[in-house]
């Protein structure tokens, strides 16, 4: 039986492209397909409008394809060059795969599935490839995507940064609040990262002038970047990190107290929960406890008393609260929260703007997990190139190929 033809309408071929030998090597596991086209046929110059160019010789080419079964699938072909009038001599681009890959179209689409869901090294596994190879087809299409990109409806900024690797090692991301997308990584967590940011904005059809608020943590280095880079826009600082400097406040209370009171140990995260979050043995318990040691307690209450920041209603009364919270925590004389209450003065204007922009970086604490979920299954990447692609493959909401099931 004649199985060419079978293969041919299983590729999806189409005249000129047909195959014309298989052979199966049950011991290796491998089935090579080998790929013509058409004695005499005439092929479009891939760099002009000309459509009838004659073949002016053929180069042997190999792609791997997505496995037949459990088995290796290789595919072969003499891929013509063409002697076109105007531009010369040309390859002609096949169309089951994409200039300069070994793979085929349905393989790349495969691998591109594949490692949103499990590290690098595991889907190369699946895939009977070496990481380094599947790296560069990743990256390949992560920039391709990249350059198409159009930034020209973004206005609101989310700027955060997470670790790269242990130590003192991070990348910074901007996210457009709006779409809810990574737009932009690069490594680092200094000043020059807004400038790079704002270089990628405009050179993606971006203007600067729309860019209306920028929510961010309260980093000196990001406020200085911010009102070079942006003036225009009016920065707010995340309320999440705000909330979690006072929850850092009262935990340095806690530790301290611990020193002196051995019952207040162990109770760590008892006490960064909102009291509207514990169950009636555990509320009893911090009540117990704040009951019997004054100056946890009035720590703790100045944490839960804090939540209310974000429940007034209008901006003055935003103001007003604000301002009575950080006269009460500096006369309480507890210096973890003495100190909190000094920062949130120095930065209550960015804090009070919550209540004009409405901005958080809620949505990005949700996508910066998925980011630092995929590090820790692939224990972590060798470089910040391999963080970032893998960062835009994963939350980015790039226009990856979308390859049809037919390669015609």
């Amino acid at each position: 039986m004649d199985t060419n033809p079978l293969f041919t309408l299983a590729l999806g071929l189409a005249r000129p492209w047909q195959v014309i030998r298989t052979a199966f090597d049950a011991q290796q596991g491998r089935l090579d397909l080998g790929i013509d086209f058409e004695r005499g046929h005439t092929f479009a110059c891939p760099s002009c409008t000309e459509s009838a160019c004659p073949v002016h010789d053929t180069v042997e080419k190999t792609w791997q394809h997505l496995d037949f079964f459990q088995h290796k699938a290789v595919l072969t072909a003499r891929v013509p060059r063409i002697s076109c009038p105007g531009c010369g001599v040309r390859q002609v681009a096949v169309p089951w795969a994409r200039p300069g890959s070994g793979f085929t179209l349905l393989f790349e689409a495969y691998a591109l599935e594949l490692v949103r869901h499990m590290p690098v090294r595991a889907a190369a596994k699946i895939l009977g490839v070496t990481d380094h190879r599947l790296w560069r087809m990743l990256k390949h299409h992560v920039h391709e995507a990249l350059s198409r990109v159009d930034l020209a409806q973004v206005q609101d900024l989310g700027v955060d940064e997470t670790s790269a690797k242990k130590g003192h090692d991070y990348i910074t991301l901007f996210y457009d609040l709006q779409a809810r997308r990574l737009v932009f990584v690069t490594p680092g967590k200094d000043s020059t990262t807004f400038l790079r940011f704002r270089q990628f904005l405009q050179a993606h059809g971006g203007d600067v002038r729309k860019i209306r608020h920028i929510s961010m943590d309260l980093s000196a280095a990001f406020q200085k970047a911010a009102a070079e880079t942006f003036p225009q826009a009016g920065v707010t600082f995340d309320h999440f990190h705000v909330t979690k400097l006072v929850q850092e406040a009262l935990d340095q209370v806690r530790r301290e107290q611990a020193k002196e009171h051995k019952a207040i140990k162990g109770m760590r995260w008892l006490f960064l929960r909102n009291a509207s979050d514990l169950t009636e043995k555990q509320a009893c318990l911090v009540g117990d406890v704040t009951e019997r040691h004054y100056i946890l307690g009035e720590a703790w209450k100045l944490k839960e008393s804090f939540r209310e920041l974000w429940r007034q209603p209008s901006l003055e009364m935003a103001r007003s609260f604000l301002l009575e919270w950080i006269a009460t925590a500096i006369a309480k004389n507890i210096p973890p929260m003495t100190k909190v209450a000094w920062t949130l003065w120095d930065h209550h204007m960015g804090i009070l703007r919550w209540h004009i922009s409405g901005v958080s970086n809620g949505v990005l604490e949700g996508l910066n997990s998925l980011i630092q979920a995929a590090k820790a299954k692939a224990r972590g990447y060798r470089t910040h190139d391999n963080l970032i692609t893998i960062a835009y493959l994963i939350v980015g909401k790039l226009n990856l190929p979308n390859y049809p099931c037919k390669m015609a």
